[in-house]
């Protein structure tokens, strides 16, 4: 598959087959990644993967299992989506936070090394390594693509952080800006209607 077809047939997917994705698979997706640009030179980045399920449900244990409709439109009104498609995508979305970790062949967690406060940044300057791992998560978003799998991905809260700190024991100035769910996307999986635009909708020629 050559890259404008990855990005043109890229989408999230959180309902995945119950088939193993082979290793080395999975191993070129990650090593697509690290092909990404780097702040630093050094592409400060690593990932843990699981796979085991009860290793998976340990790392999710804090992701609630169930969460209801009147939840879910609850959370729209409060933050006033008005947009059709928008809320049917987040209508379909948010109860399946769960089941997509869980239920992935391989739940990837990238983490990126910060050496200063991320969330105190003091220049623009400050949050590059955070702008690099975005950069090695969008090529792994591709390339997984490429080989024929789909990826969720879900950004923590902040009682998800710190317990996954606990849990996988990484270094304090190791940062994981989300999880990712790999694996082979279900025949009907769901597929949300996109806003399309024109490149000359967006776009402006030396000044706003």
């Amino acid at each position: 598959m050559d890259l404008y077809t990855a990005i043109n047939q890229r989408h999230t997917i959180r309902d995945f087959q119950d088939k193993e994705v082979p290793t080395d698979v999975l191993h070129r997706i990650l090593n697509a990644g690290l092909k990404a640009p780097t702040n630093d030179h050094m592409r400060n980045w690593e990932f843990i993967v699981i796979t085991d399920p009860v290793e998976k449900a340990k790392i999710i244990s804090k992701i609630p299992k169930k969460i209801s409709k009147k939840q879910v439109e609850d959370f729209l009104e409060r933050c006033q989506m008005s947009d059709t498609s928008q809320r049917a995508m987040y209508m379909d979305a948010v109860p399946k936070q769960y089941q997509m970790l869980y239920y992935s062949s391989a739940l990837v967690l990238p983490l990126f090394r910060q050496d200063t406060p991320l969330l105190k940044p003091k220049t623009l300057s400050d949050l590059n390594a955070f702008a690099s791992i975005w950069c090695c998560i969008d090529h792994i978003l591709l390339a997984a693509t490429a080989e024929g799998l789909g990826v969720a991905l879900r950004i923590p809260f902040d009682k998800e952080i710190k317990y996954l700190k606990e849990v996988l024991g990484h270094p304090d100035n190791y940062f994981m800006p989300c999880y990712l769910s790999i694996g082979y996307p279900v025949e009907n999986a769901s597929l949300y209607k996109q806003h399309e635009f024109d490149i000359k909708e967006k776009l402006h020629i030396n000044r706003w």
